[in-house]
């Protein structure tokens, strides 16, 4: 009552803001500890009313000592903070992520191409049911080559055993190669205006998608490219393969000439208002000139030539050729590798080009 007849508020006691104020100031002026009420500083926002003719008061309540009134060293409330920072920088630092730098190869990549692999592990039924369509079309695609090569004997260096297993190792191959197009999600990310994302992430959008793509490609070829080759050995008989590990690698070559091609295809949605007319070119040209239909040994000419030096046929004649001897396994390797550099140096600039200016549809 006394405070109030001196015309102020008995907020302004040292005592009394000494025990309303310290320790929990800085909590309670966020609001309550339990989290109800309102701030701290009146209901309107503004500072506790002071007494008369008083100082400037900081924007931090300072604690006041009960005994003399005098300002504490330090009060409850800092000594609290302290320690709470002396306990936080003991902590170890939080896991990150690796984007960019040196260490972008050895975490990030690597698990891109485990994430691909696990991502396409999700719908192993559609994986068997591709396989069975491939199984179905090897066996006849098997009799139509047998009554071919009975008819014409040691047809492009191929005997029937030769003819039957190629018959099989590219019926295997569909899945990997992606022979029929496809594969990639960037055709859709550039119609939805999400590639705009994919660019500006500090990692390599051709290197995120070909790790991506690994890790398909390596669920797809067990999984997709086992069974046909096991049911052509069951019925008709196939030939061992000459150079296992030089197969695999040939594979695995073959995989990364296919993505490259299919690549560009996919980004090149980026400068057409419709993809899908890309996308019946592209699986024209893969389908003849890989050798899925016939093989390329026995096309005549300049023709067989021309067909066998372009890239398609890096994607499933020379893995198949390597498998059955009749390839040399380094002039195999050097082929493949070639056309992969020039198709992922030809992805490269189109990325770039993409970067600067891109037409992005329905974003």
């Amino acid at each position: 009552m006394q405070a109030s007849q001196k015309g102020h508020s008995p907020l302004g006691h040292p005592f009394y803001r000494w025990v309303c104020f310290t320790p929990l100031t800085a909590r309670l002026r966020q609001g309550n500890v339990a989290g109800h009420g309102p701030p701290l500083d009146g209901y309107s926002g503004a500072s506790p009313p002071r007494k008369p003719g008083a100082g400037p008061v900081s924007a931090r309540c300072r604690a006041r000592s009960p005994r003399d009134g005098k300002r504490s060293a330090k009060s409850p409330d800092r000594r609290s903070r302290q320690g709470r920072r002396g306990s936080r920088a003991h902590r170890p630092p939080p896991r990150r992520a690796v984007i960019g730098g040196h260490g972008a190869a050895v975490s990030l990549y690597p698990r891109l191409a485990w994430y691909g692999f696990r991502r396409h592990a999700t719908y192993w039924a559609a994986a068997l049911a591709g396989a069975f369509t491939n199984t179905v079309f090897g066996v006849l695609r098997a009799y139509v080559l047998i009554a071919l090569w009975q008819a014409r004997p040691g047809l492009g260096g191929y005997d029937v055993a030769g003819a039957v297993t190629f018959t099989f190792l590219t019926q295997a191959f569909i899945g990997p190669m992606q022979l029929f197009g496809g594969g990639l999600d960037l055709p859709q990310r550039i119609r939805t205006g999400d590639v705009a994302l994919d660019l500006v992430r500090p990692a390599s959008l051709q290197l995120w998608c070909l790790s991506e793509d690994l890790g398909r490609a390596a669920y797809l070829f067990v999984v997709r490219g086992g069974p046909p080759a096991l049911v052509g050995a069951l019925l008709f008989g196939i030939v061992a393969p000459h150079f296992p590990a030089a197969f695999l690698l040939s594979v695995a070559l073959g995989v990364v000439v296919s993505f490259g091609w299919r690549y560009i295809v996919a980004l090149a949605t980026c400068w057409v208002m419709d993809d899908r007319g890309l996308g019946v070119l592209s699986m024209v040209l893969t389908t003849f000139f890989s050798g899925l239909m016939l093989p390329l040994a026995i096309f005549p000419g300049w023709f067989g030539e021309l067909a066998r030096a372009l890239p398609w046929s890096a994607m499933a004649q020379v893995p198949a050729d390597v498998y059955l001897g009749t390839a040399d396994p380094a002039r195999a390797f050097a082929f493949q590798a070639v056309w992969a550099a020039v198709l992922l140096a030809l992805g490269a600039l189109m990325t770039g080009a993409a970067r600067r200016k891109v037409v992005i549809q329905g974003g």
